[in-house]
């Protein structure tokens, strides 16, 4: 049995998949949780990736003669890394990280985002780079270290993504003292799909915007080699490293997505993307132009009102998600007029910050408990389906929706998803996509 390793660094923890390359059965597994925060020291991931390797491995960390990675990475082959996309991890000269990593939910950025379209444009952006920036973009948050801590951003020798900068540390690169291969900056690796996601790479030419980069940090600095599908690089005891992935494109290769389907995602936020053979350029910034990491494109809509919408109503209507699901399938379809607009804390698409939720269309035989769960689901399908809308605007060709996340667990939104998309429906058993998908790619280095 050949055995490869995929990780997924997220924002709330670190999951590792030992797994057989042939057959990609999960044969050991381990987790450890990260801190909460929108900007975290990225030191936190570097002791949560371990301790989780050396869970897989079914060791204490410490165990006499064993070290954690040795004992969770025994017998395997080759491995990657897949994580959260845009965080700005910023490395000194000496490999050392300068401040603590600002991530996609941290929104202190959002007047950079702003400033930079204002300077360059929406249109031009769109074309360069495939995105509008927003204040998850990384781009955004190099202007605003720029502009709030200048001094820090003049010792910025590279810059990495959270998962770049995870495969940095396990190949065994690092500041001196604290790694055996030390501080080579050029030995930091990317790939499509995450550099997609900075701000400063270009989906058409494969290769890093520098004016855009240095507009956004002030100078230049060295930015991560983005490796091509099926290159890889070794760790300090040979093994092949393939380059990794944004969490979205790991979810995709794990689930087996081609051209023509579109991931749903039901989490506390929403959201949809679909694997396409071509480039997708959308000034309005609805529509991130994303690439994936098999040489295709990943373009995306995200939504910030989803699962959280069942929450609120189920909390109204004081029952489980269960009973929410019995009340909503009691109902018929739309509700008997009934609407809810689920923009509980603004919506991003469309981009309505400032709005609120709404229920419309009560009346004495409306205002049932049945047609205000089911409006609930409804009106959260709904919220997803103008993203699916957005993608055939472009178009995007769209066949079949994968549902996924805690939300399609609902009985009621998987048989009420069909009639809100429009598209055929399937659910794929609970699993961790993102490190199925970082695993699926080690696999597929160790044929290339």
């Amino acid at each position: 049995m050949t055995l490869v390793m995929g990780v997924d660094s997220s924002t709330q923890s670190c999951k590792v998949l030992v797994t057989d390359a042939a057959t990609r059965a999960v044969v050991r597994q381990g987790r450890a949780s990260h801190p909460d925060g929108t900007s975290v020291d990225p030191e936190a991931w570097w002791t949560a990736l371990q301790a989780a390797i050396a869970d897989a491995g079914g060791v204490e960390q410490g165990d006499a003669g064993m070290e954690p990675s040795a004992a969770g990475m025994d017998s395997v082959e080759a491995w990657a890394i897949g994580g959260q996309q845009h965080g700005m991890v910023a490395l000194d000269a000496e490999g050392r990280v300068i401040r603590d990593a600002l991530l996609w939910n941290d929104t202190r950025s959002a007047q950079a985002a702003a400033d930079l379209t204002a300077e360059f444009g929406a249109d031009d952006l769109a074309r360069r780079t495939g995105l509008v920036p927003v204040a998850s973009f990384t781009i955004t948050k190099l202007r605003w270290l720029r502009d709030h801590e200048p001094e820090n951003a003049a010792r910025v020798a590279a810059v990495a993504l959270p998962h770049d900068w995870l495969t940095w540390r396990l190949r065994g690169f690092g500041p001196d003292g604290e790694s055996p291969r030390g501080p080579v900056l050029d030995e930091l690796v990317t790939d499509r799909s995450d550099a997609s996601g900075t701000g400063y790479w270009n989906p058409a030419t494969g290769g890093y915007d520098r004016e855009l980069l240095v507009a956004a940090l002030g100078h230049d600095a060295v930015l991560p080699r983005v490796l091509g599908p099926e290159e890889w690089v070794t760790d300090a005891a040979g093994r092949r490293v393939g380059g990794g992935a944004g969490d979205n494109a790991g979810a995709a290769l794990g689930l087996g997505a081609g051209p023509g389907d579109v991931v749903v995602s039901i989490g506390t936020s929403g959201t949809v993307f679909a694997v396409s053979e071509e480039r997708t350029i959308d000034p309005s910034g609805t529509v991130a132009g994303f690439a994936d990491c098999t040489g295709r494109f990943l373009p995306l809509v995200a939504t910030l009102n989803a699962a959280r919408v069942l929450d609120a109503i189920a909390r109204v209507l004081g029952v489980d998600h269960a009973e929410l699901s019995r009340l909503a399938l009691a109902a018929q379809p739309g509700s008997s007029g009934l609407q809810l607009v689920p923009y509980f804390d603004g919506e991003r698409t469309p981009n309505l910050p400032d709005a609120t939720a709404s229920l419309t269309g009560m009346t004495l035989a409306s205002t049932t408990r049945e047609n205000l769960a089911r409006a609930a689901v409804e009106g959260m399908l709904s919220g997803l389906a103008a993203g699916l809308a957005a993608l055939r605007g472009l178009g995007v060709p769209l066949e079949r929706a994968l549902l996924i996340g805690g939300g399609a667990q609902s009985e009621a939104v998987r048989e009420i998803a069909p009639l809100v998309l429009g598209l055929p429906v399937e659910v794929p058993e609970p699993g961790e996509y993102v490190a199925l998908g970082a695993a699926r790619q080690a696999a597929s280095v160790l044929s290339a």
